[in-house]
């Protein structure tokens, strides 16, 4: 099984922001522009100025261990694993980045060196997109086509409405306001869920993330029993002039210290680790606006993470999607006798 997040660079330094985004932005899932009109665009003005400033920004949330998205997901991949073992499962839970490393090439190659016959792959996106979940298959379906001896694959489209998903989210709220109090819900107070933008043409060209993240809104409310009035959904992380998914995150929430909203709770469902986008752009830069505009309390919820009912909640995900498959030791096929297969197809001059 292999989890797969969205990446990270390898330092905070210009650098590696710069073969990081290079990696990204050059993903025509995630820009859709031309490549004649986009190339030039990219290596020609962005390369050159937003990794120094990116890095900066990375600088400032950068834990001891390293990237926090790379260390969260190094985590949950494994108390995953070590959750389905006591389970009775028998599986090599691995972690891949779309962009970065450990390649989602890398890991698969790996992992069918070690004689595995049979992969889930696990997008980290509950709300499907094509610049996220379908990406990421893209990537899977690239290494097939240098694999002549491919395992069979199956893969995690969404779960933004699955209950334990839900219920993980509502936990972690729940666990926040008895520590700090019910401070963004009430008269002057509003629980703000911040997803991920898109481009608004990625709506009307189909794309079901807008419709998925108000659907895992309204069940994260109905979950805390909040009223219409007491919360909202936006959107964060634009780029470029276009017109993206809204109503966007920090204007509203300068809205809404205007208006005379004083507390606000934010989280931010879409991403199941913390990272850039929650750390700098939410927990300092909307903090910012918001308490500059007129707020009074700014509280940031943090992301899943390693929470156990996040981590059962995965787990009862993954077993769900693997029926049928053998993953326990009466009745799944020792590695010894996987590995002995992959040998013989070496030995016949198959490729790896």
């Amino acid at each position: 099984m292999v989890l797969v997040n969205l990446g990270t660079p390898e330092a905070p330094d210009a650098p590696a922001l710069r073969r990081y985004l290079g990696q990204f932005l050059s993903d025509t899932r995630v820009v859709e522009i031309p490549r004649l009109i986009w190339k030039p665009i990219l290596h020609g003005i962005i390369l050159r100025v937003r990794p120094r400033k990116s890095a900066a920004k990375y600088a400032s949330i950068w834990m001891k261990e390293g990237s926090p998205l790379r260390v969260w997901t190094e985590r949950q991949t494994a108390r995953i694993e070590g959750t389905l073992g006591e389970r009775g499962h028998r599986l090599v839970v691995r972690h891949a980045m779309r962009y970065g490393q450990p390649s989602i090439a890398s890991v698969l190659t790996d992992l069918k060196s070690q004689g595995v016959a049979r992969v889930l792959v696990v997008p980290l996106y509950a709300q499907y997109s094509g610049a996220t979940t379908a990406s990421v298959m893209d990537d899977v379906f690239r290494w097939g086509l240098n694999t002549r001896l491919l395992p069979e694959l199956r893969h995690i489209n969404h779960f933004h409405d699955d209950p334990g998903y839900i219920e993980a989210l509502a936990a972690t709220v729940r666990a926040h306001w008895q520590k700090e109090g019910r401070t963004g819900v009430g008269p002057k107070g509003k629980l703000v869920m911040s997803f991920h933008g898109m481009p608004h043409r990625t709506l009307l060209l189909g794309d079901p993330y807008h419709c998925e993240c108000h659907k895992t809104g309204r069940l994260l409310a109905q979950r805390l029993g909040l009223k219409a009035d007491e919360y909202m959904v936006t959107f964060q992380s634009r780029f470029g002039k276009a017109r993206w998914l809204e109503p966007y995150t920090e204007p509203s929430l300068k809205a809404l210290a205007e208006g005379g909203t004083e507390l606000v709770d934010v989280i931010c469902p879409a991403f199941v680790s913390d990272c850039i986008e929650t750390l700098e752009e939410i927990a300092m830069e909307a903090r910012e606006t918001f308490l500059h505009h007129g707020g009074k309390a700014f509280h940031y919820i943090p992301c899943l993470n390693d929470q156990p009912a996040w981590i059962s909640a995965l787990c009862n995900l993954i077993e769900k999607h693997m029926q049928g498959w053998p993953t326990r030791p009466d009745d799944a096929p020792p590695l010894a006798v996987l590995q002995a297969q992959v040998e013989r197809a070496r030995a016949m001059g198959a490729p790896r």
